[in-house]
């Protein structure tokens, strides 16, 4: 395959990118539309494209490992090629590469089945239809907090002030707030702070600035008075918004802010042309108990070293054990 850097593209590439990515069902998350990648390449992150016969593999260089465009905030990795059409990942370790790592490979992602370490849930809502068309599909549980949810903004109307939601904001004031209780949470909880790179800071500056309705960023808040409960930051291609950067005001945590946001999006979704809701991967109990299905997404590495192979899988295991509670969590 070959490799350019994304700037050196051409707009018949581009195009191309495009028009395999819109036929394949597979890619429709806004992660492999080309807009995510202009867009963290326009940021300072400098985007590699590895270009063979209708396959597009958007990527980063880390010394001699390659990961996916966005790594590590893309919650859908995989190469851009039409439906059924074959892969073979070494094709991507020429120019000195030992390896390709990915972390949330979608599991359609044809010739990488022998370098899969781990697979793990990737939730999501099915929001046809709105409100109701959602609730008529949602479980027990979801029902039920949905119903809470409107409960408690009505408490929340009644004691902050009157409630007030925007399904897509471009207040740029909004998405700081966003990022700083965003990194506040990653304070808090120990987790290593995304946005402490500020070329991440400038990618949601750009992506909120983003307006076509083929790919964009989308912000979303919700307010009870002057108060913001809560506000989420996502990624929009078509009829997919990918749930990205949630956030809620801790000090008004007993009025489950989150799942207030939650329900005015999906009651918004038939006005933003929303179909579907991307929560992302893992088994948060919110997330359990808000979707209506779930895709896969897969770990692993591609290399001709079975050590690094092994350790791989032996990385895996391991979180796997935390996660199950067998050994403390890092976070």
């Amino acid at each position: 395959m070959r490799i350019r850097s994304f700037d050196a593209l051409t707009a018949g590439e581009l195009d191309s990118w495009e028009e395999v990515r819109a036929g394949n069902p597979a890619l429709d998350s806004p992660y492999f539309h080309p807009g995510f990648s202009a867009a963290v390449h326009a940021s300072g992150r400098t985007v590699h494209v590895a270009v063979g016969d209708g396959v597009f593999v958007p990527h980063h260089r880390d010394g001699r490992l390659l990961r996916p465009v966005g790594w590590p905030g893309a919650d859908f990795q995989g190469p851009v090629l039409a439906a059924g059409a074959p892969f073979r990942p070494l094709e991507l370790l020429g120019n000195g590469a030992g390896g390709y790592a990915f972390d949330h490979l979608v599991e359609q992602a044809p010739g990488f089945e022998r370098w899969v370490v781990s697979r793990r849930p990737s939730p999501y809502l099915d929001v046809t239809g709105g409100l109701e068309g959602y609730l008529g599909r949602a479980s027990k549980s979801g029902r039920d907090n949905m119903g809470q949810a409107r409960r408690r903004a009505a408490r929340a109307g009644r004691e902050l002030g009157g409630l007030r939601f925007e399904a897509d904001s471009t207040d740029v004031g909004a998405l700081a707030r966003v990022i700083e209780l965003k990194r506040a949470q990653y304070t808090a909880t120990g987790a290593q702070d995304y946005f402490a790179e500020p070329e991440r800071v400038r990618l949601m500056e750009s992506l909120l600035k983003t307006r076509d309705p083929a790919f964009g960023g989308v912000l979303s808040t919700v307010h009870a008075g002057p108060h913001l409960l809560a506000a989420h930051f996502g990624l929009r291609s078509g009829g997919v918004l990918h749930w990205w950067f949630p956030v809620y005001d801790p000090e008004l945590a007993k009025l489950s802010p989150g799942w207030i946001l939650l329900r005015e999006l999906v009651a918004a979704s038939p006005a933003l042309g929303v179909s579907r809701i991307d929560l992302g991967r893992g088994e948060d109990e919110y997330k359990r108990r808000a979707k209506t299905g779930e895709s896969v997404v897969c770990q692993g590495i591609v290399t001709r070293n079975p050590l690094r192979r092994a350790a791989a899988a032996a990385v895996a295991r391991a979180r796997a054990m935390a996660r199950k509670g067998r050994l403390p969590r890092s976070r």
